[in-house]
């Protein structure tokens, strides 16, 4: 029979020793050198590597924010330059006030722009509706350089001159538009006496001041008082005679003066008539057929022998022209037309703003039919 073997139950220091010998054995297995449970390493890991991640997200996204903000805040203040594809600016939104552009002067500015790039951005707002060729821009400013570089762009097609440079302004009405146009031509080169009258004249044309007196004040504010009469003169001129005049940038200011005040005195229908029968070749040949009839309304105000304040000569009725039609009513009908359509302008003290609302609807009515 076997001798059964006696156990002997370990001491206290040799339990101690097998507790070290197994937790260093187990940590030692999963690569734990902390004492932590491996999930609370592993937990506390990822918890350490999101915290970073979103920190460093949250400044990118702020800082993202802040240069959205600034670049909108730029843009609406008309701080913003960017390169525009030169079919994506209208040209045509706006009346312009410069009426002739010399071919030398063009041709040097396109040799500059060649030669050195464009100094100057033209300036630009965005439409509420796109243009006739589906623009999204029409033009402020700057309608002699975009016409250069569209000329270079044509003589070379170098890629280089289908954009252009622009800032984007804010348009905020009409009639900061139309001074923010007149202040650049005024600074470059003056413009006529009769551009800016005929400007003036459009600009309440197209509702953006009360009437002309309005627009000559507002557009031309830092002027003279003296100055401002001047072009309220040639406003006249253009009012009255702009559709039959072929040479009105070369009215001096003298003849532009005297002929004003022919029209104040009554003198249009005879100037009308005899503009419909000229075919002046230049400025000087169509005042030789303006002058006789201003001299005439002249003398008539000089002579003596009517005694008296002078008085303005009573305009006859019917037709005046084949474009003009006073009524004997006292109101003066003009016809002309644009690239838009046919325009018809009503001149008179009778018109009162409850009659045109009745001509309004009288014309829709004819139109209806």
């Amino acid at each position: 029979m076997a001798k059964r073997r006696r156990l002997e139950a370990p001491s206290t220091d040799q339990l101690s020793q097998i507790e070290r010998e197994f937790r260093s054995e187990t940590l030692d297995r999963v690569g734990a050198l902390s004492g932590i449970a491996p999930i609370a390493q592993v937990a506390a890991d990822s918890a350490s590597h999101l915290q970073a991640d979103g920190a460093e997200a949250r400044a990118t996204r702020a800082r993202a924010e802040a240069d959205a903000a600034q670049l909108q805040a730029a843009r609406a203040s008309g701080l913003l330059m960017v390169e525009l594809p030169l079919d994506q600016i209208d040209d045509d939104a706006m009346i312009r006030d410069r009426m002739t552009l010399g071919e030398a002067e063009m041709l040097e500015l396109r040799q500059s722009i060649a030669a050195n790039g464009l100094r100057l951005p033209i300036e630009v707002f965005e439409l509420d509706q796109p243009g006739r060729a589906g623009q999204r821009y029409g033009l402020l400013s700057g309608y002699r350089r975009l016409l250069a570089t569209r000329g270079l762009l044509e003589l070379t097609q170098a890629e280089k001159y289908e954009k252009i440079r622009a800032i984007i302004r804010p348009r905020n009405d009409a009639g900061g538009a139309f001074v923010s146009m007149i202040e650049e031509n005024e600074v470059r080169e003056n413009l006529s006496h009769f551009e800016r009258g005929r400007i003036a004249v459009i600009a309440a044309n197209h509702g953006a001041f009360a009437n002309t007196e309005d627009a000559v004040d507002r557009l031309f504010a830092s002027g003279s008082k003296a100055k401002r009469s001047k072009i309220r003169s040639f406003a006249l001129i253009f009012e009255e005679l702009g559709d039959m005049l072929q040479f009105p940038e070369q009215l001096t200011e003298r003849r532009g003066l005297q002929l004003a005040t022919a029209l104040r005195q009554g003198g249009e229908p005879q100037i009308r008539q005899a503009l419909s029968r000229a075919n002046p070749q230049d400025g000087e040949e169509e005042w030789a057929v303006i002058e006789p009839l201003v001299r005439q309304q002249e003398q008539g105000l000089r002579d003596p022998a009517r005694g008296g304040r002078p008085k303005r000569a009573s305009p006859s009725h019917g037709w005046i022209d084949d474009k003009t039609l006073r009524t004997s009513s006292g109101v003066t009908i003009r016809r002309s037309s644009d690239s838009k359509g046919h325009l018809l302008r009503l001149e008179g003290a009778v018109l009162t703003s409850d009659l045109m609302d009745s001509l309004m609807l009288e014309i829709r009515a004819l139109l209806e039919r």
